[in-house]
C-alpha cells in the first residue's frame, strides 16, 4: 500500500509539474522560424501574427529567417529543436509537401518529425504576362503553346516552388510545353516579368496584385477553384477549359515532434484568435489570402493529400531540384 501511495503521489507531482509548465508558457521569448528570406509571404504572415501573439501572451514572439535549400535548412533546425513551445516553424507548402519528393537527403521526415498546429492562410496563383505581351487571354497562350512548343518562357521563384509546379501541372493538363526559367526567389522573377525578359509566370496572387492593379502585368487566369474577391473579373482555369490544375499556395505553423498538448492547444487558440482579428483578416484578404485556420488534425490530413499530389506530379514530370 505504501508503494502504491508513493507511485500515486509521484504521478500526481508529475502531472502538476506538466500542468504548471504549460500554464507558465510562454515564460521566455518564442521563436517563429521562417525558412525563407525576409519579405516573402511566409515572413509577412509570421511577423503579422507574431505581433498579435505578443499582445495575447504578453511575451516576445521573434521572427528568425533561416533560408536555404528550398526551406529545408530552416525546417531541419526546427525538427532538431526542443519540443518545449519556444520554437515554431512558419512555412509555405514547400518544405512540408514538395521538397521531400524533390530533393535527396532531406534531413527530416515531414510526416513524422513535426506536430502540426494549423494551416493559417491559402491563396491561389495567377497566370500573368508582361503589360506589352501580345497574349490577351488564356486561349491566346494555349494557341501559342500548341503552335510553338517550348518557345514560351515561364518564370518561377525556383525549382520545386509552387509557381514552378503550377506551370508543370498546367502543361501536363493541357498537353502543351513551355520553357521553365527558375530564379532565386520571387522578387527577381517578378522583376524580369515586369521588364519583359520572360513571357509568363504562375505567380502567388499576393506577390503580384499591386503590379496587376497598376497595369504593369496582365492577369489571364487564376488557379483557385473559384474567382478571387480581389480579382473578380479574372476567370479560373476551369472556367477557361483547363481542369485538374487548381493550386493553392499556403502558409502554416508546425512545431518539433513532442510538443505538450496544452501548449499546442494554447498556440492554436492564439493563432486562430489572431486570424479572426478584424484588422488582420482585412489585411490578409486585401492581399488575396483566404483565412483557413484549421485544426491540427485537419492540417495533418491535408498534408497527406497535398504530399501525395505533388509526389505524383514530380515523378510524372521527372522534376529535379537541380
Amino acid at each position: 500500500m505504501k508503494i502504491a501511495k508513493k507511485l500515486l503521489a509521484a504521478c500526481a507531482l508529475t502531472l502538476l509539474a506538466a500542468a504548471a509548465q504549460a500554464q507558465a508558457w510562454p515564460a521566455k521569448p518564442v521563436t517563429l522560424l521562417v525558412p525563407f528570406p525576409p519579405g516573402g509571404a511566409s515572413d509577412m504572415v509570421a511577423r503579422t501574427l507574431g505581433t498579435k501573439l505578443q499582445e495575447r501572451f504578453s511575451q516576445t514572439f521573434m521572427v528568425d529567417n533561416r533560408a536555404g535549400a528550398t526551406g529545408t535548412i530552416g525546417a531541419a533546425q526546427v525538427k532538431r529543436a526542443a519540443p518545449d513551445g519556444y520554437t515554431f516553424l512558419v512555412t509555405s507548402l514547400g518544405p512540408l509537401v514538395i521538397a521531400p519528393h524533390l530533393m535527396k537527403g532531406v534531413p527530416y521526415d515531414a510526416t513524422k518529425d513535426f506536430d502540426h498546429i494549423s494551416v493559417l492562410v491559402q491563396a491561389p496563383n495567377v497566370l500573368v504576362v508582361p503589360a506589352n505581351s501580345p497574349h490577351k487571354s488564356l486561349a491566346d497562350v494555349l494557341t501559342f503553346l500548341k503552335a510553338h512548343p517550348d518557345k514560351m518562357t515561364f518564370a518561377s521563384s525556383g525549382n520545386g516552388s509552387s509557381d514552378h509546379l503550377t506551370a508543370e501541372l498546367f502543361w501536363l493538363q493541357t498537353g502543351t510545353s513551355g520553357t521553365h526559367v527558375p530564379y532565386k526567389g520571387g522578387g527577381p522573377a517578378i522583376s524580369d516579368l515586369l521588364g519583359g525578359q520572360v513571357d509568363a509566370g504562375f505567380m502567388n496572387i499576393n506577390s503580384v496584385l499591386s503590379h496587376i492593379n497598376a497595369g504593369k502585368l496582365k492577369v489571364l487566369a487564376i488557379t483557385g477553384e473559384k474567382r478571387s474577391p480581389v480579382l473578380p473579373n479574372v476567370p479560373t482555369l476551369v472556367e477557361s477549359g483547363v481542369k485538374g490544375a487548381d493550386v493553392q499556395s499556403w502558409q502554416a505553423v508546425s512545431a518539433p515532434k513532442g510538443l505538450p498538448a496544452d501548449i499546442r492547444a494554447r498556440m492554436h487558440e492564439g493563432l486562430v484568435a489572431a486570424l479572426n482579428d478584424p484588422k488582420i483578416r482585412q489585411q490578409f484578404t486585401a492581399l488575396g489570402f483566404e483565412i483557413v485556420a484549421n485544426t491540427p488534425e485537419q492540417f495533418a490530413a491535408f498534408q497527406q493529400r497535398e504530399s501525395a499530389r505533388w509526389k505524383q506530379l514530380i515523378e510524372t514530370r521527372k522534376i529535379t531540384a537541380d
